[in-house]
């Protein structure tokens, strides 16, 4: 089914309908949980997950765009605690190794470790038999359609989502060229909505920072930078190899560094994805949202997993109530 955006939409037969004669108010609304872009800072939707968890929430349908598809299709599959362990373990010399340069002209990482790792832990898991409903999003590539993948195997789903584009290579899926889901829906609320949710939770990991962009006026073309805006690239520091020059670099990003070809893409696709972001969510707001930003993080510090786990659980603990406005309190079960 086509969207009135001209997006090609995949979608899935919607549940059950309750039984005939059950009270409306007796019905519990069903949550959909939707989980965001943002690279490294999607860790955090792990937190999310686990203090949702332990307030007696478990959302009945989740959708998830780039890293979101990630920890949403990994949830969906009841492979959460894999994801996290997977998370913890990182280092910095991990992310690295992981991030192999692609020769084939269509981008700066080809992603076969990564691919390698979906592919073990979510071997033969498709999409449609997932215990509850899932959808990832992404881009096609050249149409710009969004492009919800709710049928297949979980692994390409969640690959064609996050394939930033210019650094990981695009995804084929039928005739279609896929990238990431952020150009068109960075948080996908409307794909919960369309799948049945009557409360929707947004998890929103944008960078602070962006979220509040200002305009600079009246700014001299011909100002001279100052003492701290005039170091080089990171390829100009010492030992510096090929890496540098083309992998994006922000473990050790400092203030006036000029960037290279990756960091530049990433930063310009950072502002685009905060436009659309909030486009988006004025056009079909949550009914809670759950905002997880942080300003210290960057969008390739996936050693950080502990500290933004934390986060997320922190973020969600401020949004329960909110949340338990709309959700009835989970009744305390107690054994006879």
């Amino acid at each position: 089914m086509s969207s009135d955006r001209g997006a090609a939409v995949f979608t899935q037969p919607s549940e059950a309908k309750e039984e005939d004669g059950a009270p409306e108010k007796a019905r519990r609304p069903k949550i959909g949980l939707a989980l965001g872009a943002g690279a490294a800072r999607g860790w955090s939707h792990i937190g999310v997950l686990r203090e949702l968890a332990d307030n007696g929430i478990r959302p009945d349908i989740v959708a998830g765009t780039s890293i979101g598809a990630v920890v949403g299709g990994c949830y969906a599959a009841g492979k959460l605690d894999q994801i996290e362990n997977f998370a913890r373990s990182l280092t910095k010399r991990r992310v690295f190794a992981m991030m192999d340069l692609s020769f084939s002209g269509m981008s700066l990482i080809g992603g076969d470790r990564l691919r390698g790792a979906l592919d073990q832990e979510l071997s033969g898991v498709m999409i449609e038999d997932l215990p509850i409903p899932f959808a990832a999003v992404a881009t096609e590539v050249g149409a710009g359609h969004e492009v919800w993948l709710q049928h297949g195997p979980l692994s390409l789903a969640i690959r064609a989502s996050y394939a930033l584009p210019g650094v990981f290579e695009p995804v084929r899926i039928g005739d279609r060229y896929l990238f990431d889901g952020a150009l068109v829906n960075p948080v996908p609320v409307t794909v919960c909505r369309a799948l049945g949710a009557d409360f929707v939770i947004a998890v929103n990991i944008a960078a602070d920072t962006m979220y509040r962009s200002k305009v600079i006026p009246n700014q001299s073309a011909s100002a001279q930078p100052s003492e701290a805006g005039t170091k080089g690239p990171f390829a100009d520091r010492p030992g510096a190899g090929i890496e540098d020059r083309l992998l994006p670099r922000y473990f050790d990003r400092r203030p006036g560094d000029a960037p290279n070809v990756a960091t530049a893409m990433i930063d310009a696709f950072n502002i685009i994805q905060d436009r659309i972001l909030r486009s988006r969510l004025a056009g079909d707001p949550p009914d809670a949202t759950i905002n997880a930003r942080m300003d210290d993080v960057g969008m390739f510090d996936f050693h950080k997993a502990d500290y933004l786990i934390a986060l997320g659980r922190a973020a969600t603990k401020r949004a329960l109530p909110n949340v338990f406005q709309h959700i009835p309190v989970p009744e305390t079960v107690t054994e006879s």
